[in-house]
């Protein structure tokens, strides 16, 4: 049985295993999502899942079915200045709320559980439905990043979001996250 990392209402959060590692590279190299990510290949992936200590792939699950519903891959877990990046971001069934559920899921267990200081991530500069739900969930734009990813020869910029440990700690305390 896979780690349970944490649990929400609908969704739970657990470390991804061997056998996620279809499900993860469909995901990344689905047609809605390509546009939006970086992908990494399965070499890269199945290191992580079988040997990965400073990063984590991390499998979003439906509670009631088990059915994973997305993955976000977690690095800096060894960093002395206790920052976390997630790297990838991705649901697959969109427009339930999911993306918002596990953004408070992973926030929780990165602050909460894991004491971390610093939690962030980049995102593409177009990619507003990201962007919306990042920022809707307290992650605060830090920096811009321009022309740094060159995509299908067209070079492309990054927006770098951050949530630090007191930010989080006051919208929970304000009832604006998970309990």
């Amino acid at each position: 049985m896979a780690e349970i990392l944490i649990s929400g209402p609908r969704l739970r959060l657990r470390r991804a295993v061997e056998a996620d590692l279809d499900f993860i590279m469909d995901l990344e190299y689905a047609e809605d999502n390509l546009p939006f990510i970086v992908p990494f290949d399965r070499d890269f992936h199945t290191n992580i899942v079988t040997k990965g200590e400073a990063s984590m792939d991390v499998i979003v699950e439906e509670v009631e079915t088990g059915e994973p519903v997305g993955y976000f891959l977690v690095a800096g877990l060894k960093t002395d200045a206790k920052e976390m990046e997630w790297t990838h971001v991705i649901i697959a069934k969109k427009g339930m709320g999911y993306g918002h559920e596990a953004m408070q899921l992973i926030k929780k267990w990165c602050f909460a559980v894991q004491k971390f200081h610093r939690a962030w991530l980049d995102c593409k500069d177009y990619n507003t439905r990201a962007l919306h739900l990042y920022e809707s969930e307290g992650m605060v734009r830090e920096g811009l990043i321009r022309e740094t990813i060159l995509t299908n020869g067209v070079y492309e910029n990054l927006v770098i979001l951050g949530i630090l440990d007191r930010e989080y700690e006051a919208r929970r305390a304000a009832g604006q996250e998970l309990k």
